[in-house]
């Protein structure tokens, strides 16, 4: 019995079993200090809002809004009834783009609730920690007594959505954002023009809207504007040049430094390597008029003008191009190759100029990063580290997204992991000063305004701790722990990361029972990184995207799930070793149990949905992968049994295997199955 005990305790402490020693709850970011006391706030007691701070009806409105989400507002009708104050004390209104700190305190009673804060921004922060704070106590909600001091890591945590590629309706935008605000991001970096769209309207230069059909009015523009103001969120505008611009040239062939000539937006995923001219002055005096306007419309005093992916191969073939580039000394030493770096920088002092003069403060991704590029200009590094380190080093501002790609599909603990300042870093002090933080970026090549939740949460969230919390709030288990209670809070606040795709296998099962369906969907991931451009199917703009791979999920919780359990197998059979042949205690079982719960629905799963694979069209490119997963899910049922009698698998058998499980490991229909990985390690252990 005694074995068994110790058996039991090491299986609760392993991932996904308990919590961890760090006592975090469902907070997610993690606060900087968290004290907990013993007592409560009893449930449903109501809170009177009291602020000492200037008049702000943003702040105000944010308060009504986090105790009509918890329940504790004084009822209008009734403001004699007994309550306890929600004291709100903060120094100045802040300023989310001039950087205002969001530092605050929230202390949590039996007799009230206090928010200290220097900005009005900080209380914004302190009321999404107050929202993540209610815990079950019996039939009970309460809030737990508590005292947390709290500031950001980064000054800049952003989420990149692209409404270029696929457009994203108001409605999308404002509840991103406030999906945003409960995880403290706090910069939503909108892409609106690219080869397939430009998606602003303007006023001055009307055809760039009206070529591309969907577009956000001004008004609508100001309205998003506003929303996200109220939550402490800035807005940074994204307008790609010189590259990603064949929307622009559909509308003003003038632009264009090729021959051909665009009738219409860009109708392809793959990259066009289409530029601007860089030699004609009309190029600048456009982008003058449209950047003097949209300068005025976004308030920011950042101005993102892309700058990437530009390959100048349509410069070198243009000879009234290249003439430029050899007057302008812009050749390479063989003085006949065009230094396509040299006249892209070029062309980025010019647009700085622009943007000088409408005081914007300019960011590009890493290729405008160049010897004579300004210090002030911002760079945004996606193709890695080195570009980070290298804008930190030339004395720019910097910022970082790679590793923090969304639309590749990898997972959040490989998002976690990604740190724009290891303690590995080789930077100076000063230089580690230039980092200002990093964006999540969701790409919409293949998420339009109906998954486009799915494929951003909870994953972000995610990033926004990485981004938020200390550099050793790093246990991975934990952040998965309450990256699912974040998850069901963002479904409160209506992000349909849950229920879109749900709806979409219902629609694909049709009039049969969903569920068979459902199970395969839940351990199928889409392909990673840029896969699926390149697996049989083409896709454009306006391919729908209701298939199986637009359903399943960006990283799947069942697959990770059962790995956590044959880690807790694996590490039980270690543990047992000395101890003599206590596999079979109680606690095991259960384990085991589970698994072959598991292991048996999946196995038995493709014959349940035969039927609906073989009678839809639509379907029927996935039946490979259901008939992998049950013979795949055999061989885990096999392993499990000779683990469960305590007998090694003899070399041959499992030899025999892992050669079918490699052989079953091929995608079909963009999708891969994630569990496969997990039934490897099961037939591994030893």
């Amino acid at each position: 019995m005694r074995s068994f005990l110790l058996l039991l305790v090491f299986l609760l402490a392993r991932p996904g079993f308990s919590q961890p020693t760090a006592d975090t709850r469902n907070l997610l970011p993690v606060p900087t200090t968290v004290r907990w006391g013993t007592a409560t706030l009893k449930p449903k007691t109501a809170l009177r809002p009291q602020f000492q701070g200037p008049p702000d009806s943003l702040t105000a409105a944010a308060v009504t809004r986090t105790l009509a989400r918890l329940g504790l507002n004084v009822p209008a009708r009734n403001q004699s009834a007994a309550s306890l104050p929600l004291q709100i004390n903060f120094g100045k209104v802040g300023r989310a783009e001039l950087f205002d700190e969001e530092r605050y305190s929230l202390r949590v009673t039996p007799s009230g609730i206090t928010i200290d804060a220097p900005t009005s921004l900080g209380v914004l922060r302190a009321l999404a920690t107050l929202e993540q704070l209610p815990q079950a106590t019996g039939r009970n909600v309460v809030l737990p007594e508590v005292d947390i001091q709290d500031q950001p890591r980064f000054a800049w945590r952003g989420l990149l959505m692209d409404v270029a590629r696929h457009f994203m309706p108001v409605s999308v935008i404002k509840r991103n954002l406030d999906a945003m605000a409960a995880v403290k991001l706090n910069v939503l970096h909108w892409h609106l023009s690219d080869d397939q769209g430009f998606r602003v309207e303007s006023k001055t230069l009307p055809r760039l809207h009206e070529v591309s059909g969907q577009y956000y009015t001004q008004d609508e523009v100001r309205e998003v504007l506003r929303y996200a103001a109220a939550r402490g969120i800035r807005v940074l505008p994204e307008f790609d040049v010189p590259g990603h611009t064949i929307a622009w040239q559909a509308a003003y062939p003038i632009l264009a430094s090729g021959d051909t000539l665009y009738k219409t937006v860009y109708q392809s995923w793959r990259l066009a390597n289409v530029a601007f001219d860089p030699t004609k002055e009309t190029t600048y005096k456009l982008l003058d008029t449209l950047f003097g306007e949209m300068t005025a419309l976004f308030p920011d005093p950042y101005f993102h003008i892309g700058g990437d992916e530009n390959d100048g191969r349509q410069w070198r073939g243009n000879p009234r191009i290249m003439a430029f580039a050899k007057a302008k000394k812009m050749l390479k030493s063989d003085g006949k190759t065009l230094d396509k770096h040299a006249l892209q920088t070029y062309f980025n002092r010019r647009v700085l100029t622009i943007l000088t003069k409408y005081h914007k403060q300019m960011v590009g991704w890493d290729e405008i990063l160049g010897p004579g590029l300004p210090k002030n200009a911002v760079i945004q590094s996606w193709r890695g580290k080195k570009g980070l380190y290298d804008a930190a080093k030339a004395g720019n501002p910097t910022i970082l997204s790679n590793g923090y790609y969304l639309d590749l599909n990898l997972s959040a603990a490989n998002a976690y992991g990604t740190d724009p300042l290891p303690a590995d870093n080789p930077l100076t002090p000063a230089q580690q000063k230039l980092i200002l933080g990093g964006e999540a970026a969701m790409w919409s090549e293949f998420a339009d305004s109906v998954i486009v939740d799915s494929r951003i949460w909870p994953r972000a969230a995610a990033v926004a701790e990485r981004l938020w919390s200390a550099r050793d709030v790093n246990n991975t288990a934990d952040m998965y722990r309450r990256l699912a209670a974040v998850s069901r809070q963002l479904e409160g606040l209506g992000l349909q990361h849950r229920s879109a795709p749900e709806q979409l296998l219902r629609q694909l099962a049709g009039p049969t029972d969903v569920g068979p369906l459902r199970t395969l969907a839940q351990v199928l991931e889409p392909v990673k990184e840029y896969k699926r451009h390149f697996q049989g199917f083409t896709y454009t703009p306006s391919t729908p995207l209701n298939r199986l791979v637009d359903a399943a999920p960006a990283e799947s919780d069942v697959a990770r799930n059962f790995n956590c359990r044959v880690d807790s197998l694996q590490d039980a059979m270690k543990a047992t070793d000395a101890r003599g042949p206590v596999f079979a205690m109680l606690a095991s079982r259960r384990n085991a149990l589970a698994m072959r719960q598991q292991l048996q629905t999946w196995q038995a799963n493709n014959s349940r949905l035969i039927p609906l694979l073989a009678a839809s069209p639509t379907l029927t490119e996935y039946a490979p992968l259901s008939a992998a997963l049950s013979a795949a899910a055999a061989l885990g049922l096999e392993r499990l049994a000779l683990l469960e009698k305590q007998q090694q698998p003899d070399a041959e058998w499992q030899a025999s295997a892992l050669k079918q499980l490699n052989a079953l490991n091929k995608p079909a229909g963009q999708t891969e199955l994630a569990v496969l990985p997990v039934i490897r390690r099961l037939v591994e252990l030893r």
